[in-house]
């Protein structure tokens, strides 16, 4: 009788999602979790990772806690550091974390247009360098900006100056990046639309769900997939 070989299970793909303690970052997080991966739920305080994660207990969701500060690149090198020594090897990133400050060019204060840079568009620098080498040497990868219309120039950058520049910042580093990779590593931006979280407001027409569709979507994309491009709802738009 001839024995065969016992069959090795598929890695489970591991996203990490920034700013995912609520929100979008929460939404993308518990349908990517759905989806059976694996999920690196991260937030500036590890207290809020912790307690957002443990919502996912009772479905027995594979989601860890870990601490990420967006404005600290230091922040980000530890908690790579810290994964690394897990065996834990990133997949996805999803560059969800942003922040939010009222105020045209002229009125917007200092120490907030430094923090919109520091957090917008330096915070997804600093995890994409730490990140994507592995993707890259891997032959797989997907990276997701969640950017926004307010970041479009075609659609007038019609928003808070700090908001709206940093976001633009970000749809450029989405065509940089895409361009500095090779293989299967996909990077890519999208816009949410307007959603009801706390940064949206309850007035938003969307639900957090509705607006974290189009992030589950590209941080799973098939090989086939789009590279270097805007979305939402699935649905190339102008930068």
């Amino acid at each position: 009788m001839t024995k065969r070989a016992p069959s090795i299970a598929p890695q489970r793909r591991t996203v990490l999602v920034t700013g995912a303690n609520r929100g979008i970052g929460l939404a993308a997080t518990r349908l990517l979790a759905r989806q059976g991966l694996r999920v690196v739920l991260t937030a500036r305080r590890m207290e809020d990772a912790v307690e957002a994660a443990r919502a996912f207990g009772a479905e027995r969701l594979d989601v860890r806690a870990e601490e990420i500060d967006l404005a600290s690149e230091a922040s980000i090198q530890a908690c790579a550091a810290r994964l690394a020594r897990a065996g834990i090897e990133v997949d996805a990133l999803v560059n969800n974390g942003a922040v939010l400050f009222q105020g045209d060019v002229l009125t917007t204060s200092s120490d907030d247009f430094r923090r919109a840079v520091d957090v917008n568009l330096l915070g997804a620098v600093w995890c994409c360098r730490a990140f994507v080498p592995g993707m890259v040497a891997r032959n797989h990868g997907r990276v997701v900006n969640v950017s926004s219309g307010w970041g479009a120039f075609s659609e007038g950058l019609d928003g808070p100056a700090s908001y709206s520049i940093t976001k633009a910042a970000l749809n450029a580093l989405t065509v940089s990046l895409a361009r500095s990779t090779s293989g299967d590593v996909k990077v890519n931006a999208c816009s949410p639309g307007w959603v009801r979280t706390r940064m949206g407001g309850a007035g938003a027409d969307r639900s957090p769900e509705e607006g974290a569709e189009v992030v589950a979507w590209l941080a799973t994309l098939p090989k086939d997939g789009p590279d270097g491009g805007f979305f939402r709802d699935r649905t190339p738009i102008a930068w």
